[in-house]
Protein backbone atom coordinates (compact mmCIF):
# COMPACT_ATOMS: atom_id res chain seq x y z
CA UNK A 1 0.00 0.00 0.00
CA UNK A 2 1.41 2.86 -0.82
CA UNK A 3 1.97 6.17 1.04
CA UNK A 4 -0.95 8.51 -0.48
CA UNK A 5 -3.24 5.53 0.26
CA UNK A 6 -2.49 5.18 3.29
CA UNK A 7 -2.75 8.79 4.20
CA UNK A 8 -5.91 8.84 2.54
CA UNK A 9 -7.49 6.26 4.53
CA UNK A 10 -6.37 8.34 7.70
CA UNK A 11 -7.82 11.00 6.73
CA UNK A 12 -11.27 9.15 5.77
CA UNK A 13 -10.83 7.64 9.84
CA UNK A 14 -13.32 9.01 12.13
CA UNK A 15 -11.67 11.28 14.84
CA UNK A 16 -11.17 10.30 17.72
CA UNK A 17 -13.00 12.69 20.56
CA UNK A 18 -10.95 13.97 23.13
CA UNK A 19 -10.82 12.61 26.61
CA UNK A 20 -13.13 14.50 29.09
CA UNK A 21 -11.62 17.42 31.11
CA UNK A 22 -12.93 16.11 34.57
CA UNK A 23 -11.71 19.43 36.25
CA UNK A 24 -13.57 21.54 33.32
CA UNK A 25 -17.05 19.16 33.91
CA UNK A 26 -16.54 20.09 37.90
CA UNK A 27 -16.04 24.21 36.73
CA UNK A 28 -18.97 23.84 34.36
CA UNK A 29 -20.89 22.03 36.90
CA UNK A 30 -20.29 24.04 39.98
CA UNK A 31 -20.78 27.55 37.94
CA UNK A 32 -24.00 26.12 37.17
CA UNK A 33 -25.06 25.76 40.37
CA UNK A 34 -26.76 29.07 41.58
CA UNK A 35 -26.23 28.51 45.39
CA UNK A 36 -22.51 27.72 44.24
CA UNK A 37 -22.61 30.81 42.66
CA UNK A 38 -24.19 32.82 45.44
CA UNK A 39 -21.92 31.05 48.14
CA UNK A 40 -18.83 32.46 46.31
CA UNK A 41 -20.10 35.92 45.64
CA UNK A 42 -21.25 35.82 49.53
CA UNK A 43 -17.97 34.71 50.92
CA UNK A 44 -15.84 37.37 48.17
CA UNK A 45 -17.93 40.04 49.79
CA UNK A 46 -16.92 38.90 53.70
CA UNK A 47 -13.24 38.51 52.86
CA UNK A 48 -13.50 42.32 51.39
CA UNK A 49 -15.08 43.18 54.51
CA UNK A 50 -12.32 41.08 56.81
CA UNK A 51 -9.48 42.36 55.31
CA UNK A 52 -10.46 45.94 54.15
CA UNK A 53 -13.12 46.93 56.73
CA UNK A 54 -10.50 48.35 59.75
CA UNK A 55 -9.08 50.41 56.92
CA UNK A 56 -12.11 51.91 55.67
CA UNK A 57 -13.93 53.44 58.58
CA UNK A 58 -10.44 55.15 59.58
CA UNK A 59 -11.00 53.70 63.22
CA UNK A 60 -8.39 51.42 64.45
CA UNK A 61 -9.06 47.76 66.45
CA UNK A 62 -9.87 48.80 69.91
CA UNK A 63 -9.29 52.67 68.95
CA UNK A 64 -12.09 54.70 71.45
CA UNK A 65 -14.02 57.61 70.79
CA UNK A 66 -14.77 59.04 74.30
CA UNK A 67 -17.37 61.07 72.75
CA UNK A 68 -19.74 58.78 71.26
CA UNK A 69 -20.60 55.85 73.75
CA UNK A 70 -23.18 53.53 72.78
CA UNK A 71 -23.75 55.98 69.68
CA UNK A 72 -26.56 54.57 67.34
CA UNK A 73 -25.00 53.94 63.40
CA UNK A 74 -24.24 57.41 61.51
CA UNK A 75 -21.40 58.34 59.13
CA UNK A 76 -18.92 58.82 61.59
CA UNK A 77 -19.82 55.11 62.77
CA UNK A 78 -21.20 53.40 60.06
CA UNK A 79 -22.45 50.61 62.73
CA UNK A 80 -22.62 52.53 65.83
CA UNK A 81 -20.24 52.09 69.00
CA UNK A 82 -19.84 49.88 71.94
CA UNK A 83 -20.22 51.14 75.63
CA UNK A 84 -16.00 51.83 75.51
CA UNK A 85 -16.40 53.84 72.35
CA UNK A 86 -15.21 51.12 70.21
CA UNK A 87 -16.42 51.15 66.69
CA UNK A 88 -18.68 48.08 65.87
CA UNK A 89 -18.18 48.29 62.17
CA UNK A 90 -14.06 47.92 62.60
CA UNK A 91 -14.32 45.62 65.90
CA UNK A 92 -16.73 42.97 63.97
CA UNK A 93 -14.86 42.90 60.89
CA UNK A 94 -11.76 42.62 62.19
CA UNK A 95 -13.63 39.43 64.36
CA UNK A 96 -14.82 38.10 61.17
CA UNK A 97 -10.83 38.58 59.81
CA UNK A 98 -9.74 36.26 62.55
CA UNK A 99 -12.61 33.69 62.83
CA UNK A 100 -12.54 33.10 58.83
CA UNK A 101 -8.20 32.55 59.35
CA UNK A 102 -9.08 29.77 62.17
CA UNK A 103 -11.96 28.00 60.61
CA UNK A 104 -9.65 28.10 57.23
CA UNK A 105 -6.50 26.22 59.52
CA UNK A 106 -8.81 23.88 61.43
CA UNK A 107 -10.18 22.62 58.10
CA UNK A 108 -6.76 22.28 56.93
CA UNK A 109 -5.41 20.36 59.76
CA UNK A 110 -8.10 18.36 60.53
CA UNK A 111 -8.66 17.16 56.80
CA UNK A 112 -5.08 16.06 56.92
CA UNK A 113 -5.06 14.32 60.28
CA UNK A 114 -8.40 12.36 59.17
CA UNK A 115 -6.90 11.37 55.66
CA UNK A 116 -4.10 10.07 57.06
CA UNK A 117 -5.33 8.56 59.78
CA UNK A 118 -8.03 6.45 57.66
CA UNK A 119 -5.96 5.86 54.95
CA UNK A 120 -3.35 4.25 57.26
CA UNK A 121 -5.79 2.45 59.02
CA UNK A 122 -7.68 1.51 55.91
CA UNK A 123 -4.48 0.23 53.85
CA UNK A 124 -2.54 -1.94 56.60
CA UNK A 125 -5.85 -3.35 58.72
CA UNK A 126 -4.97 -5.87 61.40
CA UNK A 127 -3.20 -3.97 64.96
CA UNK A 128 -3.00 -0.30 63.16
CA UNK A 129 -6.71 -0.61 62.02
CA UNK A 130 -7.97 -1.26 65.43
CA UNK A 131 -5.49 1.08 67.38
CA UNK A 132 -6.52 3.91 65.10
CA UNK A 133 -10.03 3.24 65.12
CA UNK A 134 -9.84 2.50 68.71
CA UNK A 135 -8.83 6.25 68.64
CA UNK A 136 -10.66 8.06 66.93
CA UNK A 137 -14.20 6.08 68.63
CA UNK A 138 -12.60 7.23 72.37
CA UNK A 139 -12.20 10.65 70.73
CA UNK A 140 -16.25 11.00 69.36
CA UNK A 141 -17.64 9.75 72.69
CA UNK A 142 -15.57 12.26 74.55
CA UNK A 143 -17.43 15.79 75.50
CA UNK A 144 -15.51 17.37 73.23
CA UNK A 145 -16.43 21.12 74.16
CA UNK A 146 -15.78 20.68 78.02
CA UNK A 147 -12.11 19.25 77.57
CA UNK A 148 -11.84 22.38 74.72
CA UNK A 149 -12.71 25.09 77.07
CA UNK A 150 -10.61 23.39 80.05
CA UNK A 151 -8.04 22.63 77.59
CA UNK A 152 -8.69 26.37 75.87
CA UNK A 153 -8.18 28.04 79.49
CA UNK A 154 -5.21 26.28 80.12
CA UNK A 155 -2.85 27.17 77.48
CA UNK A 156 -4.30 30.65 76.96
CA UNK A 157 -1.35 32.02 76.45
CA UNK A 158 -0.31 30.52 73.27
CA UNK A 159 -2.74 32.79 71.35
CA UNK A 160 -5.57 31.89 69.17
CA UNK A 161 -3.11 29.12 66.98
CA UNK A 162 -3.32 26.84 70.13
CA UNK A 163 -7.12 27.07 69.89
CA UNK A 164 -7.22 26.59 65.99
CA UNK A 165 -4.82 23.27 67.53
CA UNK A 166 -7.47 22.26 69.78
CA UNK A 167 -10.24 22.59 67.67
CA UNK A 168 -8.72 20.65 64.24
CA UNK A 169 -7.80 17.57 67.25
CA UNK A 170 -11.54 16.77 67.81
CA UNK A 171 -12.33 17.52 64.27
CA UNK A 172 -11.18 14.54 62.28
CA UNK A 173 -12.85 11.03 63.67
CA UNK A 174 -15.93 10.98 61.57
CA UNK A 175 -13.98 11.87 58.21
CA UNK A 176 -10.80 9.24 59.16
CA UNK A 177 -13.84 6.54 59.29
CA UNK A 178 -15.16 7.25 56.00
CA UNK A 179 -11.55 7.08 54.61
CA UNK A 180 -10.44 4.36 56.18
CA UNK A 181 -13.46 2.78 54.35
CA UNK A 182 -12.77 4.20 51.04
CA UNK A 183 -9.31 2.45 51.46
CA UNK A 184 -9.93 -0.91 52.35
CA UNK A 185 -11.85 -0.83 48.75
CA UNK A 186 -9.03 1.07 47.03
CA UNK A 187 -6.22 -1.42 48.22
CA UNK A 188 -7.66 -4.28 46.16
CA UNK A 189 -7.15 -2.60 43.17
CA UNK A 190 -5.06 -3.32 40.64
CA UNK A 191 -2.69 -0.59 40.33
CA UNK A 192 -2.10 -0.98 43.86
CA UNK A 193 -1.20 -4.70 43.58
CA UNK A 194 1.05 -4.14 40.65
CA UNK A 195 2.65 -0.90 42.69
CA UNK A 196 3.16 -3.36 46.10
CA UNK A 197 4.31 -5.99 43.20
CA UNK A 198 7.26 -3.47 41.96
CA UNK A 199 8.13 -2.76 45.75
CA UNK A 200 6.66 0.81 46.37
CA UNK A 201 6.37 1.59 49.75
CA UNK A 202 3.49 1.55 51.24
CA UNK A 203 4.10 5.43 52.55
CA UNK A 204 4.07 5.98 49.29
CA UNK A 205 0.93 4.17 48.07
CA UNK A 206 -0.65 5.85 50.57
CA UNK A 207 0.54 9.10 49.39
CA UNK A 208 0.70 9.22 45.62
CA UNK A 209 -2.09 6.36 45.00
CA UNK A 210 -4.73 6.22 47.64
CA UNK A 211 -5.34 9.24 48.71
CA UNK A 212 -5.42 11.31 45.50
CA UNK A 213 -8.42 8.89 44.75
CA UNK A 214 -10.04 10.41 47.17
CA UNK A 215 -9.41 14.27 46.82
CA UNK A 216 -13.12 15.04 46.05
CA UNK A 217 -14.36 13.52 49.47
CA UNK A 218 -11.60 15.56 51.06
CA UNK A 219 -12.10 19.00 48.98
CA UNK A 220 -16.01 18.63 50.00
CA UNK A 221 -15.64 17.59 53.75
CA UNK A 222 -13.22 20.36 54.15
CA UNK A 223 -14.96 22.92 52.84
CA UNK A 224 -17.90 22.03 55.04
CA UNK A 225 -15.40 21.69 57.21
CA UNK A 226 -14.55 25.52 57.71
CA UNK A 227 -18.28 26.45 58.97
CA UNK A 228 -18.29 24.01 61.59
CA UNK A 229 -14.72 25.27 63.09
CA UNK A 230 -15.88 29.10 62.83
CA UNK A 231 -19.06 27.80 64.84
CA UNK A 232 -17.15 25.81 67.75
CA UNK A 233 -14.27 29.04 67.32
CA UNK A 234 -17.53 31.20 68.16
CA UNK A 235 -19.24 29.45 70.84
CA UNK A 236 -16.27 28.88 72.85
CA UNK A 237 -15.07 32.83 72.32
CA UNK A 238 -18.49 33.80 73.31
CA UNK A 239 -18.29 31.37 76.70
CA UNK A 240 -14.89 33.18 77.48
CA UNK A 241 -13.22 29.99 76.83
CA UNK A 242 -11.73 30.55 72.80
CA UNK A 243 -10.07 33.78 71.57
CA UNK A 244 -8.70 35.80 74.33
CA UNK A 245 -7.86 39.74 74.55
CA UNK A 246 -6.14 41.43 73.04
CA UNK A 247 -6.91 39.17 69.89
CA UNK A 248 -10.39 39.67 68.81
CA UNK A 249 -12.88 36.65 66.96
CA UNK A 250 -16.63 36.94 66.00
CA UNK A 251 -17.50 34.77 69.32
CA UNK A 252 -15.55 37.76 71.47
CA UNK A 253 -17.80 41.08 69.52
CA UNK A 254 -21.03 38.99 69.57
CA UNK A 255 -20.21 38.23 73.21
CA UNK A 256 -19.59 41.74 74.37
CA UNK A 257 -23.18 42.53 72.46
CA UNK A 258 -25.36 40.67 73.96
CA UNK A 259 -25.56 42.43 77.17
CA UNK A 260 -26.99 45.13 74.75
CA UNK A 261 -29.12 42.83 72.20
CA UNK A 262 -32.25 44.86 73.56
CA UNK A 263 -31.08 48.27 74.16
CA UNK A 264 -28.41 48.94 71.73
CA UNK A 265 -29.17 46.19 69.39
CA UNK A 266 -26.37 47.26 66.86
CA UNK A 267 -23.70 46.26 68.87
CA UNK A 268 -25.13 42.58 69.17
CA UNK A 269 -27.04 42.73 65.44
CA UNK A 270 -24.25 43.11 62.80
CA UNK A 271 -21.73 40.92 64.17
CA UNK A 272 -24.18 38.44 64.51
CA UNK A 273 -25.53 38.96 60.66
CA UNK A 274 -21.94 38.65 59.58
CA UNK A 275 -21.49 35.41 61.23
CA UNK A 276 -25.06 33.88 60.15
CA UNK A 277 -24.32 34.68 56.42
CA UNK A 278 -20.56 33.40 56.98
CA UNK A 279 -21.88 29.69 57.91
CA UNK A 280 -24.33 29.92 54.73
CA UNK A 281 -22.06 31.02 51.95
CA UNK A 282 -19.25 28.34 53.73
CA UNK A 283 -22.37 26.08 53.54
CA UNK A 284 -23.76 26.68 49.70
CA UNK A 285 -20.33 26.03 48.54
CA UNK A 286 -19.21 23.09 50.43
CA UNK A 287 -23.02 21.34 49.08
CA UNK A 288 -22.25 22.54 45.25
CA UNK A 289 -18.52 21.09 45.49
CA UNK A 290 -19.92 17.88 47.53
CA UNK A 291 -22.60 17.48 44.38
CA UNK A 292 -20.05 18.17 41.74
CA UNK A 293 -17.30 15.96 42.68
CA UNK A 294 -19.66 12.99 44.58
CA UNK A 295 -22.67 12.49 42.43
CA UNK A 296 -23.43 9.87 44.94
CA UNK A 297 -24.30 12.29 47.28
CA UNK A 298 -26.95 13.93 45.31
CA UNK A 299 -29.10 11.08 44.43
CA UNK A 300 -28.36 10.21 48.21
CA UNK A 301 -30.13 13.36 49.66
CA UNK A 302 -32.94 12.91 47.03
Amino acid sequence: MSTTETSTEAAKAPAVPPAPNRVKTIVRQLLGTPRVIIGLALLALLAVFAFTGPLMTGWEVGERDFTALLDEPSPEHWMGTNKTGQDVFTQATAGLQKSLLIGLLVALLSTGIAALVGAFAGYFGSITDRALMWIADLALVLPSFVILAILSKHFGDGGWFVLVILLAAFSWMVTSKMIRGMTISLREREYIHAARFMGVPSRKIILRHILPNMSSLLIADATIAVSTAIIGETSLSYFGFGVQPPDISLGVVIADGSKFANSSWWIFAFPTLLLVILVLAVNMIGDGLRDALDPQSKSRRS
